[in-house]
């Protein structure tokens, strides 16, 4: 008879990705604040601003603040109790033979969700921090140098790992399995670049420092750039493997990786744009903003798609979210539905309102807002679920990795 466990207790690194998905959802719950409460003189909302809105605002301002509020502190305390214990299990895993397979083989990439995950919290402790710490904003120049050391630490951190892999598999010839390359999985990387890339470019929305902005565009190109490089790369390779040998089932949900992957960077466009513009005197107009924000949607849109039918084609919901069988990278289908969420905000608000084609808080303009909420409560939902299934429930499950 099978040993009775969690499926979590069968550990990959791609469980980096609950921590990854909780700090992403935290981010929505800013996109309340962040469109919805007044920050006059400021690039976002801080505690000061949502203090305000919640002393003068209505009934609907207290639901909005609270919600945001609530929903932030969750998913911050998720992301980081999840980072810990993934750090945690890592330092055990590497002491096995898994682990020594798992560094032989394509899945060495895997080990990138931890560097994608760390990003990811040093994103979400700013977003914290601006929410919940009084007068944060009057030293807020002194933590944007702290916080780019921390970013570019960890980009090369990343780098390092890509290094290592792409060494060993491109110096000599017959290593990297071409048949197992069949998903978007070696997009792994260039997610994890992308968030260092996005990190890096908060400075440039933020600070009224002429060095810090220019450090911050320069840093944030650099890594966003290598991103879109290598993205753009892995996936031709990869889709010609897949059309040799079909989409690898247990890896299906990195077909949509390219969501988060434009969000990321769309968002480190809009801050170096906004960088640009309040230092250098570098315009972009309203309609050249909504246009960009539409065409990455689109690509969105695209591949959400493809993903969908290939996923419903391969039945991966019936065996993995619902059947007997479990695997971690079924937290990959969070970061799809945060980013169309995040990203629909932005193309809402600094492309619709921003370009004057609908009103601010009319009818059309919470039309549009509650399809990107949608996709937010769907992947609350969805996390709840799977730390259910993979951390709370224990049975006899077959624990499938994904490659």
């Amino acid at each position: 008879m099978p040993t009775r466990q969690r499926p979590a207790d069968t550990y990959s690194p791609l469980y980096f990705l609950t921590s990854v998905g909780a700090g992403g959802l935290s981010v929505t719950f800013f996109m309340y604040l962040m469109f919805w409460v007044k920050h006059p003189g400021r690039p976002v909302p801080v505690f000061e601003d949502i203090t305000a809105a919640w002393a003068t605002g209505g009934t609907a301002m207290h639901i909005g603040i609270a919600a945001a509020m609530i929903g932030i502190a969750v998913m911050f305390f998720l992301n980081l109790k999840y980072l810990i214990w993934n750090l945690n299990q890592f330092s055990q895993f590497k002491q096995t033979e898994a682990y020594a397979k798992l560094r032989s083989t394509n899945a060495e990439t895997q080990l990138m969700a931890m560097p994608l995950a760390v990003a990811m919290s040093i994103n979400g402790s700013f977003i914290a921090g601006l929410v919940f710490v009084p007068q944060l904003w009057t030293i807020v120049e002194y933590l944007f140098p702290a916080a780019m050391v921390a970013f570019v630490l960890t980009g090369l951190w990343a780098l390092s790992m890509i290094g290592r892999f792409l060494g060993r598999v491109l110096a000599q010839g017959g290593i990297f399995d071409v048949t197992a390359h069949n998903s978007f999985a070696q997009l792994l990387p260039a997610f994890a670049l992308a968030m260092v890339a996005v990190g890096l470019a908060a400075p440039a929305a933020m600070s009224t420092g002429a060095t810090v902005v220019a450090a911050s565009l320069i840093l944030s190109t650099f890594f966003g750039t290598i991103a879109l490089i290598y993205a753009v790369l892995a996936a031709i390779t990869a889709l010609n493997s897949m059309l040799h040998y079909g989409t690898a089932k247990e890896s299906g949900p990195t077909l949509m990786i390219i969501i988060p992957l434009m969000t990321i960077l769309g968002i480190m466009w809009m801050r170096q744009q906004h960088g640009l513009h309040t230092t250098f005197d570098e315009h972009v107009t309203a309609a050249g903003q909504f246009m960009m924000l539409t065409k990455l949607i689109t690509i969105q849109i695209a591949f959400g798609l493809l993903g969908l039918v290939v996923l419903r084609r391969q039945g991966y919901f019936s065996t993995f979210i619902t059947g007997d069988k479990t695997s971690a990278g079924s937290y990959a289908l969070i970061c799809p539905g945060v980013a169309l969420s995040v990203l629909g905000h932005f193309w809402i608000n600094k492309g619709l309102v921003a370009a004057g084609i609908i009103a601010k808080f009319g009818v059309a303009y919470w039309a549009f807002t509650a399809i990107a909420l949608g996709f937010q409560v769907a992947m609350v939902v969805l996390v709840f679920y799977l730390n259910r299934r993979h951390f709370g429930r224990v049975f006899p499950a077959q624990v499938v990795p994904a490659e």
